[in-house]
């Protein structure tokens, strides 16, 4: 069973809500965020790597960081790593993959996976992904995980399902913007409701079908260059087509749409570790609560701080308390964590004043 099974990471973002450890050349799935010997990437390849074999999970990712993977992942090949050329949201990298797995195996079932997510029970996440592949298999359900709301998140798109459904797996009613916050609390009371993981399950002739049907103008940009899928020529196509394709995620263009979505609830811990805030959340905090990767501290009268240092340095904080306190090699930041979405707005303050050169 296990020969139809495979896995698309997807690992082209920036992260900005993460600077100034991720930047555009090493954006944040490439460091090790948790401290915990491995880079994000590396631990969802590994956690991957448990339900499908090696040599069927692809990265995608854009060009410039196709060393950074080859380097981190020693055992997969430049055959596995699909690269963006252009910036185009999620539906065109997803179809690509589609139509590479499917010109391999049409009888592929694919789970789509960010790289940067927070999964501490992977047994649980084994057991789910392979209960959506079972399903997948037999079923022409295009499937997501939804994950338990904890409190009324305005960050998180949601997932509405029949309140009524018992079953495991239940249809999806429809997707939902990132509510304000009233809204996102009448969520969490009415109980049918669950955040978006953006975590996909399908198999490859389904989701090319949706394609075919919701984005044709896309497919059949795509599927023009199916013969050269899988061989040296691929590039030179995905070079001079890519870019054409529109900008749009899979979301929207085909969740929202069609009318065969179900989902199942999650039954792990998940983070998506989005802000600096998020991480502080998951990691392990001293007495203080404060979190600490990669650096030595000294902390006195100091609470609740996200402390992360890319070296094993002397960090010593006296009265500072709910801060984000980051330093490299080209940048040390002090920061409120209460002001953390302010962090792209930051960046395009110090872009205008220095260029790139600290972005």
């Amino acid at each position: 069973m296990k020969e139809n099974y495979y896995a698309v990471i997807m690992a082209g973002g920036i992260g900005s809500r993460f600077w100034p450890m991720s930047t555009r050349e090493f954006p944040k799935q490439f460091h090790d965020m948790l401290g915990s010997g491995q880079s994000l990437l590396q631990k969802t390849f590994s956690r991957l790597e448990k339900i499908i074999p090696s040599n069927h999970i692809q990265i995608l990712t854009n060009e410039r960081y196709l060393q950074l993977c080859l380097d981190q992942l020693p055992q997969i090949t430049e055959h596995q790593v699909v690269l963006e050329p252009a910036m185009r949201n999620t539906a065109p990298c997803i179809l690509l993959s589609a139509l590479k797995i499917h010109k391999e195996n049409p009888n592929g079932i694919m789970i789509v996976a960010p790289s940067d997510h927070w999964i501490e029970d992977e047994g649980a996440f084994k057991n789910d992904v392979e209960q959506c592949f079972e399903h997948c298999q037999n079923e022409n359900h295009l499937m997501t995980l939804g994950i338990q709301p904890s409190f009324p998140n305005t960050g998180f798109g949601y997932i509405e399902s029949d309140s009524e459904e018992t079953a495991e797996i239940k249809k999806v009613l429809q997707f939902r913007e990132k509510p304000d916050y009233k809204t996102a609390q009448e969520f969490l009371k009415a109980g049918n409701f669950l955040w978006n993981a953006g975590i996909f399950i399908w198999s490859v002739q389904s989701i090319i079908e949706a394609f075919k049907e919701y984005l044709p103008e896309m497919y059949a940009l795509f599927a023009a260059g199916n013969a050269v899928l899988n061989t040296s020529e691929e590039k030179d196509f995905i070079a001079s087509h890519y870019e054409k394709a529109d900008n749009i995620s899979i979301d929207y263009g085909i969740m929202e749409k069609a009318d065969n979505v179900f989902v199942k609830k999650a039954s792990f811990d998940w983070n998506d570790l989005g802000t600096w805030g998020a991480l502080h959340e998951k990691l392990d905090k001293d007495a203080q609560e404060n979190a600490i990767v990669g650096a030595i501290p000294h902390l006195n009268n100091s609470h609740g701080n996200m402390v992360f240092s890319d070296s094993k340095k002397l960090v010593v904080l006296d009265g500072i308390k709910d801060y984000i306190v980051v330093d490299n090699e080209k940048v040390l930041m002090v920061y409120p964590k209460s002001k953390e979405q302010d962090i792209k707005t930051l960046l395009a303050e110090l872009s205008q004043k220095f260029g790139e050169k600290y972005i």
